[in-house]
């Protein structure tokens, strides 16, 4: 019945800042803007920013993927370590640097875009590399 996801939509409560994060940040490219509706180039599924969203509080001291309903994207990267400095010399925030779970695979780190929507960065680990 289903192929793929065709979209991925994130609501934004400021268009011309998230449009900077994932373009200039993020250095995905851009396929259409406009005040209330931009995509980004992503492969096969798009990445759909929606305006008109109202800014929420959060905190930086946890991940707010534990939150019931909330949703988060994520992007397989070579090397989490570089992918993780140089986002954050860009002014990424992380909630969680990157990190190697015992049995997992992978390493992961865990930033913030503008409205608080986690972004994970994930890098595949051979079995026995650290």
């Amino acid at each position: 019945m289903f192929k793929q996801i065709d979209y991925t939509m994130i609501i934004v409560s400021d268009m011309k800042r998230s449009v900077a994060f994932y373009r200039d940040t993020l250095g995905i490219p851009l396929k259409f803007e406009s005040p209330e509706w931009t995509e980004f180039a992503t492969g096969a599924t798009t990445l759909a920013l929606h305006g008109g969203g109202i800014a929420r509080e959060y905190q930086d001291t946890g991940d707010q993927s534990k939150t019931a309903g909330a949703c988060s994207i994520g992007f397989n990267v070579d090397d989490v370590d570089r992918t993780y400095e140089e986002m954050k010399s860009k002014g990424m925030t992380f909630v969680m640097p990157p990190t190697q779970r015992e049995g997992e695979g992978i390493k992961l780190a865990v930033g913030l875009d503008p409205d608080g929507l986690p972004i994970s960065f994930a890098q595949l680990i051979a079995h026995g590399e650290n």
